[in-house]
């Protein structure tokens, strides 16, 4: 029983281990360079000092670390753009990189669009449908109401959807946030607003994919 005991607290101590030598901050290091163009080794290392807020100038003005955790860091990389970067586990001692790249537009820079990718540890592109469903403006829309005279009508009216995420620092979730509300008319939102389950949805890390 004593053998056994050991052995099984040593199979934990060593996948505990392997999870947290797959921290954050060497992820972020290794980042290649075309995922955040123009960001040098000097910049990373200096980002990740501390968990504070910490600020760094580079080639296109200045980048900002806005949150950093032990699986989750959230870089402002312009004043309408960020990058966030998530560890999420997919067994018990391996995990997968889940990056969000946001750009914010619009007149007041609040109509955010994000585009949600996933790769391996050592930044291999991975298939998103493997991990996350399709994601468009009928995500948001009750579907028990596709048979209504105006849901097709009220559907077509965002034909551009920006859907912005966000990762959560404490947690595997994933909120998606519909903005439909800035570029359409008064009348328009009037006739989308019946057929929408909510402007947001929160999905859960399980069995190695959102739902």
């Amino acid at each position: 029983m004593i053998i056994k005991n050991r052995i099984t607290l040593f199979v934990c101590l060593f996948f505990t281990a392997a999870l947290q030598a797959q921290n954050i901050g060497d992820i972020f290091k290794s980042m290649p360079a075309e995922l955040l163009p123009g960001i040098s080794e000097d910049n990373k290392t200096m980002l990740l000092v501390d968990t504070a807020k910490t600020s760094v100038p580079y080639m296109f003005g200045e980048i900002q670390k806005v949150e950093h955790g032990r699986d989750y860091i959230k870089i402002q990389t312009s004043d309408r753009g960020n990058t966030q970067l998530k560890l999420l586990p997919v067994s018990s001692d391996s995990a997968i990189v889940c990056v969000v790249k946001t750009v914010c537009g619009g007149a007041g820079g609040d109509v955010c669009d994000s585009d949600i990718s996933f790769y391996s540890n050592k930044w291999e592109k991975l298939n998103s449908n493997t991990f996350l469903f399709e994601i468009s403006a009928e995500t948001f829309f009750d579907s028990s109401q596709k048979e209504s005279e105006n849901y097709k009508y009220a559907l077509s009216l965002p034909d551009i959807s920006p859907i912005s995420a966000e990762l959560n620092k404490d947690n595997s979730n994933l909120l998606l946030i519909f903005n439909y509300k800035k570029h359409l008319s008064a009348n328009q939102i009037e006739g989308i607003t019946p057929f929408l389950k909510s402007d947001s949805i929160s999905l859960k890390w399980e069995d190695s994919s959102y739902r």
